[in-house]
């Protein structure tokens, strides 16, 4: 999981799509950036993430996490991730937490997610939400991924078995689309 990661993160500061119009988090900025100009570059780094900040999410949250998906939070810190049609949500190093409670909590409509047992962490495309059905049982939290359609806010596609199957399907989608 972590090489394909790498390969996006790769592929994004390759093709110079690693600018934000926004502040940058020091850690993540270009270094000896030009302060006054109106993009800034980022860069993905390690993750601070610890367990106990995890559970904390857990609790916040209401559900136990993925193992695997724990693990992607543990690995590296990005503003932008794409592996074919998912975005996954924005994972800064001081901010990580806010952004994820964000897509959780904040976004359209929570109460058909969340609520009903189906925690987002990823956009599909631009229609769309990748979530973990804590609906259905699973071994160690590792939930099915469905998709939920803003079109059809009372209707979830079952999509992947799993966090680190989901990654590895995406990315032979992604090469697939690219012959």
């Amino acid at each position: 999981m972590e090489k394909i990661i790498d390969k996006y993160l790769t592929e994004i500061i390759a093709l110079d799509l690693n600018s934000r119009p926004t502040k940058i988090e020091p850690e993540m900025a270009e270094k000896n950036a030009n302060k006054n100009q109106e993009w800034n570059k980022w860069f993905p780094i390690k993750s601070t993430v610890t367990d106990l900040e995890l559970e904390e999410l857990e609790k916040e949250i209401g559900h136990k996490l993925p193992l695997s998906y724990k693990n992607f939070l543990k690995y590296k810190h990005f503003y932008e991730l794409y592996i074919s049609e998912c975005s996954f949500c924005a994972h800064p190093i001081k901010t990580w937490r806010a952004k994820i409670m964000e897509m959780i909590f904040d976004g359209y409509p929570s109460e058909d997610l969340i609520e009903t047992g189906r925690i987002p962490f990823a956009n599909w495309s631009d229609w769309g939400l990748l979530c973990f059905d804590t609906t259905t049982k699973s071994e160690n939290n590792n939930y099915p991924i469905v998709l939920w359609d803003h079109e059809t806010y009372d209707e979830f596609q079952f999509q992947y078995s799993d966090f680190e199957s989901m990654i590895v399907e995406l990315d032979r989608e992604h090469e697939e689309q690219k012959e």
